[in-house]
């Protein structure tokens, strides 16, 4: 929400400094995202007259003109607007100025042989309009050397307030300027209309079919109005929050919808057949809008119709075949309540946004039709002038008043923070609430406060204005005795295992719960799907990490980034429930072209390998028992990826390179590495909080190499692992470090050859104790996987 700090007192009546208002909205609540000052950009721009205007020598459309700055002797300027001339004042900016509307500097220039210092700006120059015919052209008593910013109104501060949902009354600046007052910053501004009777019967029936979404529909027309450009302030104002000036008409309804909270249309009168009623629409129509779009309308949605077609849909859009222009003479102004949750579903299924849709969805002011109709009729006929027809009334406002019983004593109890009663009463009058003191309050909720619900609402309303700071701040009672951890071992679980993966490098990143359904497919599918998605793009629960992880990694690369290893820890969304799961995914290149190691490569299976073992080893789980499989999991590519077991059920992970069909789907190139720790398999961590001692051993190990022929379909681990175990005591290691077929080996085997070390105790090994260990290991493998010495 946006607004200028004149706008904001034209609501409040204050004399507090600017700093003081920043620091109290944040105080009571509405926190300060920024403020901004136009005059600090438009500070170098001065106001200048124009001496003499000669034409260029070398350029028919183009003038010598010497300028007049205030600052001593004239500038020369070459300028080519068709409206320079000698007299005229205008604006001017000197070499070193910034211009916003081009995004240039000016530097001392030569434009066709002749010395141009510095400029003569236009308003879109200046970001201050569209007007880019002709250089800005003042009143001739503009004082020259003055700051124009100052001299033309231009130096109004910006305030920009973040405004949660729950608080609909702030989306205006009458609502703002209603809590810093309660807040005791000034005094708010009644800013009441009175409704002028109209001198005509409503020549258009107004009605309302559709009393779930649209309860009350007022309408009024006014003839002979004029709908030229809206008034210089009001059309600064619009600018300065981000609206693009259209029309007097148009303007008028933004700013109402801004000041008050209050979204009102007009349709030009001409353009409508028959009454305007307010109804579901039916199947098969569409509207286009004034953003120029057309929409598919469905049953359930609300729209405003005369006996034609569709012309709005209600409390969001305006349709473009109504809309008024500059040749309007006759309008209709509309003024209606529509319904928060029709509102809400009607955007979501159109994807379309808009001022009116933001209020309208957390809920207009009830009570604020005839004001805002007054309102209306009051500005279109100081601006626009015209005659204006008697209301017409379709429907009811639901303005039934909640009345919530309040003790006083609640604050304390709740907030910790003892404010008289008296206090607390000054404070929710100040803000709109009728009290009503007994032994039990009872307070009547104002019709813009929807959020206010029940009592704790109250207290929170009387702590936010007494003001959050002065809330003390109490320790709670430390328990005697040394303090217990309060996490549970799955959460310690996920903390090792998220430090261990950011030390090995990996980003991590958190990401929705929510994909699409197109996200989802290659991972077979979504088990649960959601009723009423935030958007159509997150309309499925994840059944794997690894979608969002893919998505976030696909986003880096597209943006110039080399590589992306990436980890989640996350939950998937499976038909029999949510399950933990650690994710993560190696994509781009794992190495770069380098003299010394050769060209680049990608990411492969023993690298998702490392990963999912060094996140199991932290996670606790027994490696050393654990075997690896193959699997036959689709995304996977298959022959490139293996599962984790821990005995013949438990799955503890997935890893591997990702399938090319499935890399490709979801715009990623090469080879991709990703895999998953299914941290609810995990068995219960023993862990030890502390290492053990460091006792290196004492005598040298020893090493010996052993290669075997063994089947191409063997997996590998097992003949580690049997080689690791055919003396536990003595043979402290085992890894492979060859695997190779062709020339030499046998068709139809493999040759695997694996390094055994063997750690002495007492004594050095002898040469037969070492070949005992040896005949030991060769045993054990051809026992384990029917491998054969080379």
């Amino acid at each position: 929400m946006k607004f200028t700090l004149s706008w904001l007192k034209d609501h409040l009546d204050t004399d507090a400094p600017l700093d003081r208002i920043v620091e109290m909205l944040t105080a009571i609540g509405l926190e300060v995202e920024g403020v901004h000052n136009p005059a600090d950009t438009l500070a170098p721009f001065r106001i200048a007259e124009v001496l003499t205007a000669e034409p260029h020598p070398d350029a028919d459309k183009l003038r010598v003109l010497s300028v007049d700055t205030g600052s001593g002797a004239p500038m020369q300027v070459v300028c080519g607007a068709p409206n320079a001339r000698a007299g005229m004042k205008g604006v001017f900016a000197a070499e070193g100025s910034y211009v916003p509307g081009t995004g240039i500097t000016l530097k001392p220039t030569k434009i066709r042989g002749v010395a141009s210092n510095g400029m003569m700006v236009s308003e879109r120059e200046l970001e201050l309009s569209e007007d880019h015919d002709g250089i800005i052209d003042l009143d001739a008593g503009a004082p020259v050397g003055e700051a124009y910013a100052a001299w033309a109104g231009l130096d109004d501060p910006v305030i920009e307030v973040g405004i949660t949902p729950n608080r609909q009354d702030c989306l205006s600046v009458h609502g703002i300027a209603r809590d810093l007052a309660a807040a005791g910053l000034g005094t708010l501004k009644a800013g009441t209309v009175e409704m002028q009777d109209g001198s005509f019967p409503c020549p258009v029936d107004i009605r309302t079919e559709d009393e779930e979404g649209c309860p009350a529909f007022f309408g009024r027309v006014m003839r002979s109005v004029t709908n030229g450009p809206s008034p210089a302030w009001m059309q600064r104002r619009l600018r300065a929050i981000g609206l693009r000036p259209i029309s007097a008409l148009v303007d008028i309804t933004n700013y109402i919808t801004f000041d008050r909270g209050r979204p009102l249309h007009v349709y030009d009168l001409a353009k409508l057949e028959g009454g305007l009623t307010a109804r579901k629409a039916r199947a098969g129509e569409s509207v286009e809008a004034l953003n120029g779009k057309t929409y598919a309308l469905e049953p359930f949605m609300t729209v405003i119709a005369d006996d034609a077609r569709v012309h709005d849909i209600g409390g969001i859009m305006g349709g473009e075949d109504s809309s008024v222009t500059e040749t309007t003479t006759d309008i209709l102004i509309e003024c209606a309540y529509f319904d928060p949750v029709s509102i809400a579903k009607t955007g979501r299924a159109l994807n379309l946004n808009s001022d009116a849709r933001a209020r309208f969805e957390r809920g207009v002011d009830p009570g604020f039709l005839h004001g805002g109709m007054a309102l209306a009729t009051q500005m279109i006929g100081e601006i626009c002038g015209g005659e204006a027809s008697r209301v017409v009334h379709a429907g009811h406002a639901p303005e039934d008043r909640r009345l919530v019983s309040y003790d006083p004593a609640l604050c304390a109890s709740l907030s910790g923070v003892d404010i008289p009663a008296a206090e607390q009463a000054r404070i929710l009058s100040r803000l709109g609430f009728e009290v009503e003191e007994a032994a039990t309050w009872q307070v009547a909720v104002p019709t813009w406060r929807r959020d206010v619900d029940g009592a704790p609402d109250l207290v929170e309303e009387v702590v936010r204005i007494h003001g959050f700071d002065k809330i003390p701040s109490t320790p709670l009672p430390r328990a005697e005795g040394v303090a217990r951890p309060t996490a549970t071992p799955a959460q310690m679980t996920e903390r090792r295992v998220r430090r261990a993966m950011a030390a090995r490098g990996l980003d991590e990143v958190i990401t929705y719960a929510f994909i699409s359904d197109a996200e989802a497919a290659p991972f077979g599918g979504a088990a649960h799907r959601l009723d009423n998605p935030i958007s159509s793009d997150l309309v499925a629960m994840k059944p794997s990490a690894l979608p969002s992880l893919l998505s976030a990694a696909q986003r880096n690369l597209d943006r110039g980034a080399g590589s992306a290893r990436l980890f989640e820890i996350a939950r998937r969304y499976l038909a029999d429930g949510e399950r933990p799961v650690l994710g993560f995914v190696l994509a781009g290149l794992a190495s770069e072209k380098d003299w010394r190691r050769g060209g680049e490569r990608g990411f492969d299976l023993f690298d998702a390998k490392a990963e999912i073992m060094a996140a199991l080893d932290a996670a606790g789980a027994p490696i050393d028992k654990v075997q690896v499989q193959r699997t036959e999991t689709e995304w996977y590519h298959p022959g490139r990826s293996a599962r984790v077991m821990l005995g013949p059920k438990t799955c503890l992970a997935e890893f591997g390179e990702l399938h090319p069909r499935v890399a490709a789907a979801l715009g990623l190139s090469g080879r991709v590495g990703a895999g998953e720790l299914f941290l609810d398999a995990l068995p219960p961590s023993k862990a030890k909080r502390s290492r053990p001692a460091f006792t290196p051993p004492p005598l040298q190990a020893v090493t010996r190499d052993f290669a075997f022929l063994v089947d191409p379909d063997t997996v590998t681990a097992n003949l580690v692992r049997a080689c690791a175990g055919a003396d536990k005591k003595a043979i402290t290691g085992a890894r492979l470090f060859d695997y190779f077929s062709g020339k030499g080996v046998p068709e139809g085997k493999v040759s695997v050859a694996v390094r055994v070390t063997m750690q002495p105790a007492e004594k050095s090994f002898t040469d037969e104790e070492i070949a005992a260990l040896g005949e030991k290991v060769v045993a054990a493998a051809e026992k384990a996987v029917d491998a054969q010495l080379r």
